[in-house]
């Protein structure tokens, strides 16, 4: 079967999907002879919503041999185990550290939190009693949640420490992985020729029959500003020139490098800009942008470039009109572009030379946070060198920049709460894996306070849960 005809079954199949015939989709499905990894995880979700379980685990098991690295089809098969009554480890380890994976661009609408992943796990070690683990994948759940899975961890935790099940979070049904639409586009037939017309002249006293011959071409000194602002209206964003380099850490973010142009279609609330750059829609700072002015009246490099080469061919003028050229405002010797990086990336200018009260206060400014609150540090990892405070030599600092940039890291202090320890008034004896045996005069660190009577804390180098009765709390710093 060609590359071809397995892309034509699965746009037929997906179709079914849509008209909700799965009977059919799942028929057509199962005929393609060589499914890949996406097919494959297809037929595992039809077979899950008929509920035939095996036929779900073979097929999602298909789907991991032929992409070990497809998290979603771990994530189908830990829940299709789950309905079998069975246990799969392996879904978090696929996550390689990602707090979310972005399906879209695969051709799925879906993305896949590791919250939700973790909140599984705990549900299979919540039915196999094992309450403690359970807690623990929840905890871990709630270090990686988003706000909008708040809730749903939050209940899921409520529940564990009553020793409660709760609810399985599941796949949507509707949702599959669907072919490329530029190659499904490209399956209907296309007539390259077109149909026929015919011309006729309309030239005075013009000698020649059928056709207008080649007149004199008119030439616009504007002609090239014109194609490039017709792209840009195309676009329906605003023409910026990017100043910074991006290295995306989202699949939402793109990768632009200084001088790319692109176009701005939305600014949000939170300083990021959703543009256009070579096709690809995504996220960048708006800060790392700067407008560009192509109206004829522009007395802009790229626009007096284009008159200059006003006699080179009408198809040229329209490539060189849609070239990203490295050209963008130049900041002045005196003053200095720092790039700093928050839990988001921005961008200041000031004065080079400037004090640190002066550059923490604008700072602040930007992040509306006071100024006092803040550290900032020349390096990702704080060390003694690197940090910027208000005995720093400033000379050292603006010294650093080259071509008037600097990148500077930016974050909250945050006063660590003191630990709260307690002393042992008697010996305990676990009685279940789960508590913390201790010896009277034992001193216990507190992890966790579960409710009036339980408490979790650390003894040495064991962990678990121990009667509040049994210990008394010592003062802060207490020995």
């Amino acid at each position: 079967m060609t590359f071809l005809d397995t892309l034509r079954q699965w746009d037929d199949a997906v179709t079914c999907v849509d008209k909700k015939n799965l009977p059919e989709a799942l028929r057509i499905f199962l005929a393609i002879e060589e499914p890949n990894s996406k097919i494959y995880f297809n037929i595992g979700c039809l077979h899950l919503l008929n509920k035939d379980f095996d036929a779900a685990e073979k097929a999602f098991d298909g789907s991991i041999r032929k992409d070990e690295h497809l998290a979603v089809a771990f994530f189908q098969r830990g829940i299709t185990f789950y309905k079998k009554e069975r246990q799969d480890k392996q879904q978090a380890e696929k996550l390689h550290g990602n707090q979310l994976i972005d399906y879209k661009a695969l051709g799925l609408r879906y993305k896949l939190f590791a919250c939700e992943v973790l909140h599984n796990m705990a549900l299979v070690e919540a039915h196999l009693g094992n309450w403690k683990n359970a807690q623990e994948n929840l905890q871990k759940a709630l270090d990686c949640k988003t706000e909008s899975k708040l809730n749903l961890i939050d209940k899921a935790f409520r529940s564990i420490l009553k020793q409660k099940l709760f609810k399985l979070v599941e796949f949507p049904s509707s949702e599959l992985f669907r072919p490329n639409k530029h190659y499904v586009a490209e399956l209907e037939k296309k007539d390259y020729l077109g149909k026929a017309k015919v011309v006729a002249s309309v030239v005075p006293q013009d000698q020649f029959s059928g056709f207008a011959p080649l007149q004199p071409q008119v030439i616009f000194s504007n002609l090239p500003v014109i194609l490039f602002s017709c792209y840009r209206k195309a676009l329906e964003g605003k023409a910026h020139i990017v100043l910074f380099e991006l290295f995306p850490e989202t699949s939402d973010e793109l990768a632009v490098v200084p001088g790319n142009i692109v176009f701005v279609l939305q600014k949000g609330a939170d300083n990021w800009a959703t543009v256009i750059f070579n096709g690809r829609k995504g996220l960048v700072p708006y800060n790392y942008l700067q407008p560009l002015d192509f109206s004829p009246t522009s007395k802009r490099p790229e626009v007096k470039f284009f008159r200059q080469h006003i006699k080179r061919p009408i198809l040229h003028y329209f490539m060189i009109s849609v070239l990203m050229f490295p050209h963008h405002k130049q900041t002045t010797h005196n003053t200095c572009v720092i790039k700093i990086h928050f839990t988001f990336t921005f961008a200041i200018s000031l004065p080079l030379g400037s004090s640190y009260e002066v550059l923490i206060d604008k700072i602040g400014k930007k992040l509306k946070l006071e100024a006092t609150s803040l550290i900032l540090s020349l390096t990702r990892e704080e060390t003694g060198e690197s940090v910027i405070n208000a005995k720093t030599d400033m000379k050292s600092v603006w010294n650093r920049a080259k071509d008037g940039r600097l990148t500077m890291w930016c974050k909250v202090y945050e006063p660590q709460e003191p630990q709260i320890s307690f002393i042992a008034l008697h010996t305990y004896e676990s009685s279940n894996p789960e508590d913390l045996s201790f010896q009277e005069g034992d001193k216990i660190l507190l992890l966790s306070r579960i409710n009036q009577d339980w408490l979790e804390g650390q003894c040495g180098e064991k962990t678990g849960i121990f009667p509040a009765s049994f210990v008394e709390e010592l003062p802060v710093n207490g020995q």
